[in-house]
C-alpha cells in the first residue's frame, strides 16, 4: 500500500524526486525504484474517473511541491480553479493563545452538525495543550494521541518536587512547592492542611533564608512557639511533618546509598505526605497518571540490582531524564466526534475536517539539528540518511493530511513576542495561488479571527479613573514620625496604603536578610558602644565594639548569609568607627542617644504630632548641639537637605 502516490508529476521530474529527499514522494520513489516497476504498475483502489474537489487539490499540491530545479514548469501550467479544490483556507492568528482559541472555535462549530467529525494535527505540544484547554470552556475533553510526559503529570510533578526539596535541603521555596502541591496533606483534611501551610508561609519562612536542612526550620518554629508567633496546632503538624521526611533527610546525609534502599524510603515519604484523610489510601497512585507513575517505579525497583548507588543532589536530574519522554495516555474514547492526533497518527486516518495547527517554520516541518559527530559527505559515505530525509516525511504526512475533504491551516504570526516565519509549505502554495490570483486567506478566515477576539471580550466597558485616595479627615493619621514623612513628600499612596488600609507588604520567601534588618542591628551595636563608653574609649575599642555586634547579632548569626556578608561588613564599619569616635570626641561628647520628641502642630480638625527619635545628640566644648543620624544605606545629596525633599535631620531638631 502507497499512500498518496503522485499520478500528476511527468517522468522527468519524477526522476529528480528520486534525489531529492526534502521531498514529499522521495520515499515512495525510491522504493518503487528499488522494486523496479513503475508508477503505472501501482493501481489505484478508489475509482479514478470519480473526480472531485480533492483530486483537483492533490494537482495542485503535487506542482506546488514540485523540485526547485523543476520549478519553470509553473511558467506554462494551468491549474484548476481555486473553487475547484474543495474547503481549503488558512487562518494566521496574532499569538499561539489566538490560534488555540480559533482552532477550539473551529472544532466546536463542527459539533453543531449531526455525525460531523474534526481532527487537530499539529507536531507542536503546545498547541494541542491549549486547544484542549480551551475546549474545556465548552466541557469538552478530548482525545490527545501523543499523551502527556510523565514528569509533567501530576504524580510526576509531585515526585520531582520531593527530589528537589531534599536535594535543596530543605530550602523555604522547595518545602512550599512540596506543601502547596494538591496532593499534599498528611492526612489532614485539605482545607486545614492549606491553613497550616499557608500560616506556615506567612510566620516562619517569609524573611530570612534559615539554616540548611529541617534543624534550620526546626529552630524557627522553636523560636517561634517561644515569641507565640504560631499556633500549637502549626507546632504539632510541623513535628509530624519533621518525622515523615526525617529519614530521607538522615539518608542524603549519608552521601551515596545504595538505589534499591534510598528509592524505597523515597517513595514512602512521597505516600506518607499524601495520604487521605481517613489514612487508608494515597492519592499519588490513583487514575491513569497515577497507575503509570505506579509502573514506572516499580520498574525502577526491577533494574535497582544493576543500578549503583545514588547520591541525593543527582537525584532531581536523574528522575527527572528517567521520566521525560515516558507519555501517559488518558483513557480511550473521550470524545466520539473530536480528536487531537500528531502527523503519523493522521497518515491513514482522516475526519470529516482536518485543522493542520502550528503551520510555522521550525514547527512544521520541524527544524532539523546539525549532526555533531558526522558531516553530511561522511552520512553519504557510510550510506545514512540525509536530515532532509525528516523533512520528506513531514512533507508527506503534511501532503495526506492537506488532501483531506475539508482543510483549515492556521498558525501564529508572532511567538513570544518575536514575528515568525510560515512553512516552507505554506509559502510554496501562496506562491504558486498567487499566479492564478487566489489566496489560502479567504474572506471567511477572518470571521474567525473576529469571533476569537469576541470570545473574552467584555460585554460593557467602563472608563476608570486613576487612584485619587480622599480619605475623611477622621480616617487620616494624627500622628508621623520624621522619616514617614520623606515617604510622604515622595509618596504619598503609600502612606494612604499604610496608616489607613492597614496593608502592610509580605517579605519574600526565604530571602536574603535586608539593608532594614542590617541598620537595625548596626544602630543597636553602636548605641550600646556608645552608652557603655560616654567619654573615654577605651584601648581594646574595637575588640570591645566586635564583641557588643556578636551579641546583637546573636539572634540571626545563624542565617548563612549574615556571616558571609553582613559581618565582614560590620567588622570594616567597627575599624572605621573607633577612628571616627577618637577624633570626634576631642571636640564633641554624647550627650543622650535614642532621644525622643514630639512637636504638636495645631490643625482645624485637631492637633497633629510629629514624633522623632535622634540616634544621638552630641554636645561641644563651646555648647554647639549636634544631630547625628546614623545611616546604613545611601545618604540624602545636600541638594535633596536644602529643598526639603529630605527634611529628617531638621525635623528631629525641631521634635
Amino acid at each position: 500500500m502507497l499512500p498518496g502516490l503522485d499520478r500528476y508529476l511527468d517522468e522527468e521530474t519524477w526522476a529528480v524526486v528520486e534525489h531529492e529527499p526534502s521531498h514529499p514522494q522521495y520515499g515512495l520513489a525510491r522504493l518503487l525504484s528499488y522494486m523496479g516497476i513503475t508508477r503505472a504498475d501501482v493501481h489505484d483502489l478508489t475509482d479514478p474517473s470519480a473526480k472531485t474537489g480533492t483530486d483537483a487539490r492533490v494537482h495542485f499540491f503535487a506542482e506546488a511541491m514540485r523540485p526547485a530545479s523543476t520549478t519553470d514548469y509553473w511558467q506554462q501550467l494551468e491549474l484548476p480553479d481555486f473553487e475547484q479544490m474543495g474547503a481549503l483556507q488558512l487562518i494566521e492568528c496574532s499569538g499561539p493563545q489566538a490560534e488555540a482559541q480559533v482552532i477550539a472555535l473551529k472544532m466546536r462549530e463542527v459539533l453543531e452538525t449531526p455525525n460531523k467529525t474534526a481532527t487537530l494535527v499539529t507536531p507542536d505540544r503546545d498547541l494541542s495543550r491549549r486547544v484542549s484547554a480551551e475546549l474545556r470552556r465548552w466541557g469538552i475533553e478530548v482525545d490527545d494521541s501523543a499523551g502527556a510526559s510523565l514528569d509533567q503529570s501530576p504524580p510526576g510533578v509531585f515526585l520531582r518536587l520531593i527530589a528537589k526539596m531534599v536535594a535543596d535541603r530543605f530550602d523555604p521555596l522547595s518545602v512550599l512547592a512540596v506543601l502547596k502541591h494538591p496532593y499534599a496533606n498528611m492526612g489532614y483534611p485539605i482545607g486545614r492542611f492549606r491553613t497550616l501551610v499557608r500560616e506556615l508561609e506567612i510566620n516562619l519562612l517569609r524573611g530570612p533564608k534559615p539554616a540548611e536542612g529541617l534543624g534550620g526550620l526546626e529552630s524557627l518554629v522553636i523560636a517561634a512557639v517561644a515569641q507565640t508567633k504560631i499556633s500549637c496546632e502549626l507546632e504539632s503538624w510541623f513535628t509530624k511533618f519533621k518525622q515523615i521526611v526525617k529519614p530521607l533527610e538522615d539518608l542524603a546525609l549519608s552521601g551515596e546509598v545504595p538505589f534499591e534502599k534510598f528509592l524505597k524510603k523515597y517513595v514512602s515519604v512521597a505516600e506518607e505526605l499524601c495520604v487521605s484523610e481517613n489514612e487508608l489510601q494515597t492519592v499519588l497512585w490513583q487514575g491513569h497518571f497515577g497507575e503509570e507513575a505506579a509502573s514506572f517505579i516499580s520498574e525502577l525497583l526491577r533494574a535497582s540490582d544493576i543500578a549503583g548507588p545514588v547520591k541525593s543532589d543527582i537525584w532531581p536530574e536523574l528522575l527527572e531524564s528517567l521520566m521525560v519522554g515516558r507519555m501517559v495516555r488518558s483513557p480511550y474514547g473521550l470524545h466520539p466526534r473530536l480528536q487531537i492526533w500528531g502527523p503519523i497518527e493522521a497518515r491513514l486516518q482522516r475526519s470529516d475536517v482536518m485543522i493542520l495547527g502550528g503551520m510555522n517554520k521550525g514547527v512544521w516541518p520541524p527544524e532539523q539539528a546539525g549532526d555533531p559527530w558526522m558531516s553530511r559527505p561522511m552520512r553519504a559515505e557510510f550510506n545514512l540518511p540525509l536530515p532532509e530525509k525528516k523533512i520528506g516525511l513531514s512533507a508527506h504526512d503534511f501532503q495526506q493530511a492537506f488532501c483531506a475533504k475539508e482543510v483549515v491551516l492556521t498558525r501564529s504570526e508572532k511567538m513570544d513576542g518575536a514575528p515568525t516565519v510560515p512553512s516552507r509549505w505554506i509559502l510554496r502554495l501562496q506562491t504558486l495561488l498567487q499566479k492564478n490570483g487566489a489566496s489560502l486567506v479567504q474572506k471567511s478566515s477572518a470571521q474567525w479571527l473576529h469571533w476569537q477576539a469576541d470570545l473574552d471580550k467584555p460585554d460593557i466597558y467602563s472608563a476608570q479613573m486613576a487612584p485619587r485616595p480622599t480619605p475623611p479627615v477622621s480616617a487620616r493619621p494624627r500622628r508621623l514620625s520624621v522619616t514617614r514623612i520623606e515617604k510622604w513628600i515622595k509618596d504619598p499612596y503609600s502612606i494612604f496604603a499604610d496608616a489607613i488600609l492597614n496593608l502592610k507588604p509580605l517579605d519574600n520567601i526565604g530571602e536574603e536578610p535586608g539593608g532594614a534588618e542590617r541598620g537595625t542591628f548596626i544602630h543597636k551595636a553602636l548605641e550600646i558602644f556608645v552608652e557603655r563608653f560616654p567619654k573615654e574609649l577605651p584601648e581594646d575599642a574595637e575588640a570591645q565594639l566586635l564583641q557588643i555586634g556578636r551579641e546583637v547579632f546573636s539572634e540571626i548569626l545563624t542565617y548563612p548569609a549574615v556571616w558571609a556578608f553582613w559581618w565582614p561588613r560590620f567588622e570594616k564599619m567597627a575599624k572605621w568607627f573607633v577612628e571616627f569616635e577618637k577624633e570626634r570626641r576631642s571636640h564633641y561628647l554624647p550627650v543622650k542617644l535614642e532621644a525622643k520628641g514630639v512637636m504638636k502642630i495645631g490643625a482645624p480638625f485637631g492637633p497633629f504630632e510629629l514624633s522623632g527619635t535622634a540616634d544621638r545628640i552630641d554636645k561641644s566644648q563651646l555648647n554647639e548641639v549636634s544631630i547625628i543620624d546614623y545611616k546604613t544605606g545611601s545618604i540624602p545629596t545636600e541638594k535633596q537637605v536644602e529643598t526639603g525633599i529630605s527634611p529628617q535631620l531638621a525635623l528631629e531638631a525641631a521634635c
